[in-house]
């Protein structure tokens, strides 16, 4: 069977921490409380497992930090990540998976559909092409895939920085690499980041539940933990002001 036409055959790899408070998301707090960080962490893993478990693959993979818990989706496999720095956790993902044809994604993008997964390995499975990649709105990216694991792809690559996703094409270049470009995706860094990611997640919602509706369908679109966490902290927030106010009213003269 020929590349093109086993995108099916493709592994799907997610790469990510457990949520624990204190260690997920800090750059989230303020506004949220560690809880509501490792909170809104979680959902965002759930929502990135329920899009990858939603995608045709021939094996899903989870390479966590950490310990599993009762967010873990059936039909995953979980493998520890290994090495120091991102770039080596990167290349040990890949070759510990060992597939032939490889797409990875983090936890920082919720928004992620199954339509978003399928044009990533389709693209990864394409005759003439050796890798892709998703850069990210930061700088950094949000997908990585690579038809044969390769240390040198990551190795010595500056990771969470504004030109990461640079320097990874950079590389590709350097190693004879042919990649494609996938769409530009917004991560989640900061709060305001949140708040985005929240809007396009219900954006998408609408547009698909009209296009059902337009189509003779029931309309509906995915249930999304990640926006469910979101509206919790920003109704905590809300809360906490007005109890601020209330306070300072009874101390008034």
């Amino acid at each position: 069977m020929s590349r093109s036409r086993a995108v099916a055959d493709a592994t799907l790899i997610v790469i990510a921490k457990a949520p624990i408070a204190g260690r997920s998301k800090t750059r989230l707090c303020p506004p949220c409380s560690p809880e509501q960080a490792a909170s809104i962490a979680e959902a965002a893993l759930v929502d990135t497992l329920g899009a990858v478990h939603a995608t045709p693959a021939a094996r899903r993979v989870l390479v966590l930090d950490g310990t599993p818990g009762p967010w873990l989706i059936e039909g995953f496999e979980v493998i520890p990540q290994r090495g120091d720095g991102l770039d080596e956790r990167l290349a040990s993902a890949f070759e510990d998976v060992a597939a032939a044809g490889a797409f990875l994604i983090g936890m920082d993008t919720p928004q992620v559909t199954p339509e978003d997964l399928m044009a990533g390995t389709n693209a990864l499975m394409a005759p003439d092409i050796d890798a892709v990649l998703g850069e990210a709105s930061d700088g950094g990216y949000w997908a990585v895939g690579l038809h044969a694991p390769d240390r040198q792809v990551f190795e010595q690559i500056a990771m969470s920085r504004s030109n990461t996703a640079a320097l990874q094409r950079e590389r590709f270049v350097q190693l004879g690499l042919r990649f494609a470009e996938l769409d530009v995706l917004r991560d989640i860094d900061t709060f305001e980041d949140a708040l985005a990611v929240k809007r396009s997640i219900e954006e998408h919602v609408v547009s698909t539940t009209n296009d059902n509706e337009g189509n003779g369908g029931g309309g509906g679109g995915r249930h999304s933990r990640f926006v469910g966490a979101i509206t919790e902290v920003l109704h905590s927030v809300e809360l906490g002001i007005d109890v601020a106010v209330g306070r300072r009213a009874k101390h008034m003269p």
